[in-house]
Parts: C-alpha cells; sequence; structure tokens
C-alpha cells in the first residue's frame, strides 16, 4: 500500500512539475566563443569552444526575470609554458618537465556547466543580464597547470540580448577559470576573458 502511494505521489509531483514549466518559457541554443589568457608571462593560453544551451525561466517579475541553464560544452585550447622557472628544481625530472611543458600544446576539455542568469529587459527586444556557472570538466592533457582528467570550470559572464519574433540572439562577454580544487597535484589552474556568441529558440 505504501509502494502504491509513493508511486501516486512521485507523477502527481511529476506531473505538476511539467504544468509548472508550461506557466515559463524554456529555450534551446548554441554559443561560439574564443578567449586568451589574462595577461600574464607565464605562459600562453588561447582557446575557442562550442556549447550547448538549455535554459528554463524560473521567475518572472516586473522588472527582472530568474533563469537556469545547462551548458554542455566542447573547448578546444592551445597553451605553452613560458616560463621554464615555473616548474622548480623540486619536482621529480624537472629537467624533462621543463622540457616538455615549454613545448606548444593542444589541449581538449569537455564541460557541464549548470548556470544562474538575472535578466533584466531594457525594452521589448533587448536585454541585459548576469550570468553565474560551474561546472566538471575533463581535460585530456597534462600541463604544469593543470593536471590530466577531472577539473571544473567557472564562468562570470556579463550578457546582452536581442529578442527578434523567432529568434534570441546573444552577444556574453566572460571570465572563465579552470582547476581541480587542489583534488590533483598541479592546481594552479587557466584564467582567461573570452567573448561569446549565440542564438537560442523558444521550445514550448
Amino acid at each position: 500500500m505504501k509502494k502504491k502511494l509513493l508511486v501516486v505521489l512521485f507523477f502527481m509531483l511529476l506531473q505538476n512539475s511539467f504544468s509548472q514549466e508550461k506557466k515559463h518559457p524554456m529555450f534551446v541554443g548554441l554559443h561560439y566563443g574564443f578567449g586568451n589568457e589574462i595577461k600574464n608571462t607565464d605562459y600562453t593560453y588561447t582557446n575557442r569552444y562550442v556549447k550547448g544551451q538549455l535554459y528554463y525561466v524560473i521567475k518572472i517579475k516586473k522588472d527582472l526575470s530568474f533563469e537556469l541553464l545547462l551548458q554542455p560544452e566542447i573547448n578546444c585550447a592551445t597553451h605553452q609554458l613560458l616560463n621554464l622557472y615555473f616548474v622548480t628544481p623540486d619536482e621529480p625530472d624537472f629537467e624533462e618537465k621543463r622540457a616538455l611543458y615549454t613545448q606548444l600544446k593542444d589541449i581538449n576539455e569537455y564541460v557541464l556547466n549548470v548556470g544562474f542568469i538575472v535578466r533584466k529587459p531594457l525594452s521589448k527586444t533587448f536585454s541585459i543580464y548576469v550570468l553565474a556557472s560551474i561546472g566538471p570538466m575533463f581535460t585530456d592533457t597534462e600541463t604544469e597547470r593543470l593536471s590530466k582528467g577531472f577539473a571544473f570550470s567557472d564562468v562570470l559572464a556579463l550578457g546582452f540580448s536581442l529578442k527578434t519574433k523567432k529568434v534570441i540572439f546573444d552577444f556574453r562577454p566572460n571570465l572563465r577559470h579552470t582547476s581541480n580544487a587542489g583534488l590533483q597535484k598541479s592546481n594552479a589552474g587557466f584564467n582567461t576573458f573570452n567573448f561569446e556568441f549565440g542564438v537560442a529558440l523558444p521550445i514550448n
């Protein structure tokens, strides 16, 4: 009997969830971005990326809207260590590591970010917003700044949207930081400033 009640309760909650979704719009989109490391003398890092966008308006007030965002992303970067003394002599095989890390490298990063948007409409067609997101990332290349494997990607952005009858156009400058929160040996991470462009379509 208890199991039947739990199943009924589950389906009632599921139905209520879908009915809630119908009250506010949902959008799907595609973004392209590119950027460089924030100025420093230790390394170079340039990146370009493509990310999907799935976002849902969770609340609308008179002059603000609040949105949840899901962003699967593929980031392709090039990186080179410039300051070989960043690899210190107390590291095992430091000379070999210096020779390896000072070579130009291609890096692929696979990311799934979850974000939150606060949007301010300025007119019927134009709005600005602030976005903050974080998510797990897998990087396929070992560097002196970040170990190969699991890490995190954090993004803070200021966005501008232009809404037409069927399409939303986005321009989104952003700051991005990658690190692994000390879960692996190398955790200096990368900091980049990026420009991002995209389009989105309503799906409900």
